[in-house]
């Protein structure tokens, strides 16, 4: 068997990946998704992946590089016609397109009852400015995000003195998208805690130098030993079910005064920090849960 890893940076995710397939006998190799072609020249409508000459039973979705909106939406449509042509996408299209969206993570975890920070999202500049002063009547700090990016790219901290950015300014792109800021007390931290199938399967605190612990942005990684009672456990467990989706990193902050909050849900998280800190072999645990939904070997 064969099968496609969608990724336009393989490195040391895809190695890891490509050396868990091997386990199971499985050739995997690396595609980019702008690389598949759309044909609709035939009888049925086909997906052209290359080196595949017949359409795989799965392909395994290691990530979606960004492009201009077309380009996007042509990626994530080749994701959902193999879909539409029972080819199993993991993790699901769907689920991918939900947690890209900052926006929609946000309501759909508000929506099932899991704790995240308070959040606004809008385009109107009179109406940014409305829940500004609200925020800052609550004493709320709030952070601006952009709405699609990853490993803290373009997070900053807006105070309430401070000018908005302009509409169309590298990582605001139109929309504003606020979350308010959790003080976590001296030593700024957050944690990733790595969902499969329905569990936890590892975690970790990252320590940032700054108050952005991401480790693409330099934050430092220690272990974290969750057991099935803990706070995160189920706070995170919660989160993939909101999102419906096959595993996820779900980002974790502890407020100061001891509540947990969820902050976003990673569909195609990285994990080499975590695996750096963490004795389970993640990119096995990852493909065995792949064949699983093959029904190919036990869950």
């Amino acid at each position: 068997m064969k099968i496609p890893i969608f990724t336009d940076d393989p490195g040391w995710h895809g190695a890891r990946l490509k050396e868990a397939f091997a386990k199971h006998n499985v050739e995997a190799v690396y595609v980019s998704l702008q690389d598949c072609v759309i044909n609709l020249n035939g009888a049925q409508p086909s997906i052209q992946i290359p080196n595949f000459d017949t359409l795989p039973p799965a392909v395994f979705v290691r990530g979606v590089s960004g492009g201009t909106m077309q380009q996007v939406i042509t990626r994530l449509n080749v994701l959902h016609m193999l879909s539409m042509l029972k080819v199993n996408i993991y993790n699901d299209v769907k689920a991918i397109e939900r947690t890209v969206d900052k926006a929609m993570t946000s309501f759909l975890l508000q929506k099932n009852g899991v704790a995240t920070p308070a959040t606004w999202v809008s385009e109107s500049k009179a109406q940014v400015e409305s829940f500004r002063q609200i925020a800052h009547q609550n004493n709320q700090t709030l952070v601006l995000k952009p709405l699609f990016g990853s490993q803290g790219l373009g997070v900053r901290k807006l105070l309430a003195n401070e000018p908005l950015p302009v509409p169309m300014q590298q990582f605001v792109d139109g929309v504003y998208y606020f979350q308010q800021f959790i003080e976590t007390g001296d030593a700024p931290h957050d944690y990733r805690v790595f969902v499969i199938h329905g569990k936890v399967v590892a975690a970790m605190r990252r320590i940032g130098s700054s108050w952005v612990n991401n480790v693409a942005a330099g934050g430092r990684c220690e272990s974290v030993q969750l057991d099935a009672n803990h706070e995160m456990t189920t706070l995170a467990i919660q989160a993939a079910l909101a999102l419906d989706i096959d595993y996820c990193g779900v980002d974790i902050i502890q407020s100061i005064s001891g509540e947990y909050y969820v902050l976003e849900v990673n569909s195609v998280p990285a994990w080499k920090g975590l695996q750096s800190v963490s004795k389970v072999d993640i990119a096995q645990l990852l493909v065995d849960d792949f064949f699983c939904k093959l029904e190919i070997s036990q869950c």
